[in-house]
């Protein structure tokens, strides 16, 4: 699927950073850039957007009272400089609220929780084979570069206190990451921690035995506050 975003700042280095993080991600599509919020009201007035990158301090109305005067607006990701509207943005509910200078790594977490929104409700009990996530991947950032890595080729995650391996089929990288977050950002139908210092995908599971999971020729411990939920993997499946 597509999404069709709108961006809409007075700032046009701004309206770059976004579009070329963006750019990065394949389903997206960016159908307008404004320079301020009047612009983008004929094209949502024309047009089906799914997505609103939008400043806040913008001549004319600013982008908290301008998402108010729409009576169905997109999901909204609001990006600005300013700290003082956060309370007000999100009581408009939006998917996130990045602060400038926008990190590509903030930026990746804002579309992942715009993409977990999209994702189709379903009854587990009745769909087990429908993830509730439509991530495919995720971005690591090692060496200077953000590695793209599909889902589908981890094996698992090591911690190394602020730092974590990825182990895939064919390569380890390192990032600078706490297991604790990734664990957040994680499908939690592909991915289970069992231990403090691991996070394993289910799908690549060999077996399980007391106290320990066979994966990619490694045996790894599952630790006792993680037993309750391998044994829950187990009664599952």
């Amino acid at each position: 699927m597509m999404y069709r975003c709108i961006i809409i700042d007075d700032e046009p280095i701004a309206i770059r950073v976004i579009r070329k993080h963006l750019s990065v991600f394949t389903d997206f599509e960016v159908v307008a850039e404004c320079s301020n919020a009047l612009e983008a009201m004929p094209i949502l007035q024309k047009e089906a957007i799914d997505l609103l990158f939008c400043d806040i301090q913008m001549p004319q109305i600013t982008g908290v009272d301008f998402i108010r005067s729409l009576t169905r607006a997109p999901k909204v990701i609001f990006t600005t400089a300013y700290r003082d509207y956060a309370i007000d943005a999100f009581e408009l509910n939006v998917v996130d609220y990045l602060l400038k200078p926008i990190s590509f790594e903030r930026f990746t977490k804002a579309i992942n929780h715009f993409l977990e929104l999209q994702a189709p409700t379903t009854n587990s009990a009745t769909s087990p084979e429908k993830d509730s996530s439509s991530r495919d991947f995720i971005f690591l950032k090692a060496d200077k570069k953000h590695h793209k890595v599909n889902l589908t080729d981890i094996l698992y995650f090591e911690s190394l206190g602020d730092y974590v391996i990825a182990y895939t089929c064919d390569q380890k990288i390192v990032t600078k990451e706490r297991i604790s977050h990734l664990q957040n950002t994680l499908p939690a139908k592909r991915f289970i921690q069992i231990h403090r210092g691991y996070i394993i995908s289910i799908e690549k599971i060999e077996s399980i035995g007391a106290g320990f999971v066979e994966i990619g020729q490694k045996k790894l411990p599952v630790g006792r506050n993680y037993k309750p939920d391998v044994q829950k993997l187990l009664s599952n499946h």
